[in-house]
């Protein structure tokens, strides 16, 4: 039995049409499908349990439309391969898992990640966070400044996993930055604005996206509409 279940508190980060689950345990292994196990044959405990829990994430989420065992096996690059028509994203942090699954017809691309709170040490956070970002988190309140720099990490990480299923392209942290919509320590929306021209940027940005605080988690996520993703005519 797959103990992932649909997420009652996550859905909101998405647009309609999204569906979004969890695991608050370890993934077993024995109930990897087999053309999963194959990939992580050869990896640590430690890793194949996070990538077990992922994919019961992900089998859970395509389960609510219909899509029963099939094996989500991972590419050259590592990014999961999903069923045709639908896209998808997967998270993992000590303690917590979390995948989204939409249709393809309705979303280019979807992006999810959780950070724990206080990951984002203060001095890594230069090489993460925009002199902009950071004279922000500098201006709020001491105690929530440890969050605020936690979820501009959570989102750009979301942001990465969103686009580059579609062009690709890989980021530096400082190729794009966070602006909270307004900045709340329980849950609210950020924007992502690039930095400089992004593969993406001529027909999706800048890109809202939501986040909420939970359990000593902050997850991201955000998605990339179908019409957002295409070119516009010359």
């Amino acid at each position: 039995m797959n103990p992932a279940a649909v997420s009652s508190s996550l859905g909101d980060l998405f647009p309609p049409g999204a569906v979004v689950t969890e695991l608050r345990e370890e993934g077993d292994p024995r109930l990897l499908l087999p053309e999963e196990a194959a990939w992580v044959a050869r990896a640590v405990l430690k890793r194949v349990r996070e990538f077990a829990a992922g994919r019961l994430c992900a089998r859970r989420a395509l389960a609510e439309f219909g899509i029963i065992d099939f094996p989500i096996r991972a590419a050259g690059d590592r990014q999961p391969i999903w069923p045709n028509a639908f896209v998808g994203g997967i998270t993992h942090t000590a303690g917590f898992c979390a995948a989204v699954v939409a249709r393809r017809a309705r979303f280019a691309a979807i992006g999810i990640d959780t950070e724990i709170v206080g990951h984002v040490r203060t001095q890594i956070q230069p090489s993460i966070c925009t002199p902009g970002e950071a004279a922000w988190i500098g201006s709020l309140p001491q105690a929530e400044r440890a969050a605020a720099a936690t979820l501009i990490f959570s989102a750009k990480e979301a942001f990465y996993k969103c686009q580059y299923p579609i062009v690709a392209e890989r980021l530096r942290f400082h190729d794009v930055s966070v602006e909270a919509l307004p900045w709340c320590t329980s849950a609210g929306a950020f924007r992502i604005h690039p930095l400089r021209r992004l593969l993406l940027d001529t027909h999706a940005l800048p890109l809202l996206g939501r986040y909420r605080f939970h359990e000593g988690f902050v997850t991201a996520g955000l998605a990339v509409a179908v019409a957002a993703a295409a070119p516009a005519p010359a």
